[in-house]
């Protein structure tokens, strides 16, 4: 049968109806379940949000500092004023020790005379909390340091002192004698004066011997045999005390001459000085001078003459030499 034979005749309900369908069934997802560990690192973080937090947190530091130090800022500041004077004094007074210590025993501080050592009143002139020696160019100078607590030599002159004119004539000068171990000339005399072998100087002049005298006239130029100072005129000071070792036994010093010269082109230092000993029980004395020259490029010279008072008639020699010396 075909669906045109029904004709007009009604269509059967199961039919016309709709076939009923099987509801289907619904589907629920449940939610994703809160992650214990999600396995993230610093390193997984965008740049730009760990260089935020760093920010952020150093602005924090610095807020949270300069709150500290306005609110610590406004104590009252009396205590620590209170200590600070007597504080200042223990450390003036360490300083003041300190330095002379370093007086005595190092070889940059000055002979006493020529560059004292500060004082305590000094130090106390203003508001100081520590004092600190110059810088040494080398170790401890043990010369300066013997020579600061020799009793034969005292301290030099505070002033210059010029030399004077001593007694007698001077002797006929014959040209110069060229020391150039030393790099200085100085007078060659005639006559009275005779040269003598050099060693242990670089020249050596003496006057004849006087009967009953093993002490004679001396005329010496040499490189400077000490440790060699800031200063000329330290450095003079130390070759004086040296010099006492060719005058006899137990010679004592009294200055009469503390002065800056001229040795051509070259600076120098003059010094003149009375040597005090004794001979066989009876008081002597001999009329000393010294000359400190600087020479380039090598260390200063020394020339050194002394005239015992049994030829004291030669003394104006000594002025003749301190006028002639000169730099090579």
């Amino acid at each position: 049968m075909s669906p045109g034979d029904y004709g007009t005749k009604a269509v059967p309900s199961y039919i016309a109806a709709e076939a009923e369908t099987t509801p289907l069934p619904k589907i629920t997802v449940p939610p994703p379940a809160p992650a214990t560990n999600s396995g993230k690192s610093l390193g997984d973080l965008p740049m730009r949000v760990v260089y935020r937090a760093v920010a952020v947190a150093a602005g924090v530091g610095i807020l949270g500092a300069s709150v500290a130090f306005a609110v610590l800022g406004r104590g009252t500041p009396a205590p620590a004023a209170v200590r600070a004077p007597a504080a200042q004094g223990v450390t003036q007074q360490a300083a003041v020790a300190s330095g002379a210590a370093i007086g005595t025993a190092t070889g940059a501080v000055a002979t006493p005379g020529l560059s004292p050592l500060p004082s305590a009143s000094s130090l106390s002139a203003g508001p100081q909390t520590s004092v600190s020696p110059e810088p040494s160019s080398g170790p401890v100078d043990t010369a300066m340091a013997a020579a600061l607590h020799d009793p034969r030599v005292p301290t030099l002159p505070a002033n210059e002192r010029k030399l004077r004119r001593l007694h007698g004539h001077p002797a006929h000068i014959r040209g110069l004698v060229k020391d150039r171990r030393s790099g200085v000339a100085l007078p060659r005399f005639t006559k009275s004066w005779t040269l003598a072998k050099a060693s242990p100087f670089a020249s050596r002049q003496v006057l004849p011997k006087v009967k009953g005298m093993s002490y004679r006239g001396l005329l010496v130029s040499c490189p400077v045999p000490i440790p060699q100072q800031e200063t000329l005129r330290d450095t003079a000071f130390l070759a004086a005390r040296w010099t006492l070792n060719h005058h006899p036994s137990g010679a004592t010093i009294t200055w009469t001459a503390s002065q800056p010269m001229k040795a051509g082109k070259r600076k120098g230092w003059l010094l003149g000085y009375t040597v005090h000993y004794t001979v066989k029980g009876k008081k002597r004395t001999s009329a000393a001078a010294l000359a400190l020259v600087d020479v380039p490029d090598r260390k200063p010279a020394v020339v050194f003459v002394t005239i015992p008072d049994s030829q004291k008639k030669r003394w104006r020699d000594i002025n003749a030499v301190m006028s002639s010396v000169k730099a090579l």
